[in-house]
């Protein structure tokens, strides 16, 4: 026995949801029977009103057994878009979450570069503290260890340097769309 809707035997149990709203008799090979059982009548309503029984008909016959689930599930969705979006359908749905994407992208790059910006401000803030604290306390010893910390603040100036043009390539990857 398939999913619901079917006849198993002689027992006869209720029609799918094309049937029924077809006005026809379900038969035991009915090609609707697997994907609008007769619970879910809204979900064959929209697509017969977008697509048309025939038509969707031809496409499950066309269509091995193993890809007939995705394709109606893919024909319910357009046909609940067209029946919101009348001109549209999903494209515009599609077209709609794009410009949300599009948008959010631009506040993730402004907010990444705030923050190094923020990042670097204090870095260099920091460091002209301690430039002024390690010019008063020993100017002239290269080897103790205030010149080893400057040399790692230098260092670690480097790697904002590069912080900051790893963003700038994941900005311009993001606007190559």
């Amino acid at each position: 026995m398939k999913e619901s809707g079917k006849k198993q035997g002689g027992a006869a149990s209720s029609p799918c949801a094309a049937c029924k709203l077809l006005r026809r008799r379900c038969s035991q090979d009915c090609v609707f029977a697997p994907y609008f059982p007769s619970h879910e009548p809204h979900k064959f309503a929209n697509v017969h009103k977008v697509f048309g029984a025939s038509n969707v008909n031809k496409m499950l016959q066309e269509l091995p057994e193993h890809q007939r689930e995705d394709a109606v599930s893919s024909m319910v969705y357009e046909a609940n878009a067209r029946v919101r979006d009348p001109v549209y359908g999903c494209v515009g749905a599609i077209s709609s979450l794009q410009q949300q994407i599009d948008v959010l992208q631009t506040q993730l790059a402004v907010t990444q570069a705030e923050a190094v910006h923020l990042r670097v401000s204090h870095n260099a803030s920091s460091s002209s503290l301690w430039n002024n604290n390690v010019n008063h306390n020993s100017p002239t010893n290269s080897d103790s260890p205030s010149s080893n910390i400057m040399d790692s603040q230098a260092k670690y100036f480097f790697e904002m340097d590069m912080v900051v043009v790893d963003h700038t390539s994941y900005a311009d990857s993001m606007w190559s769309c």
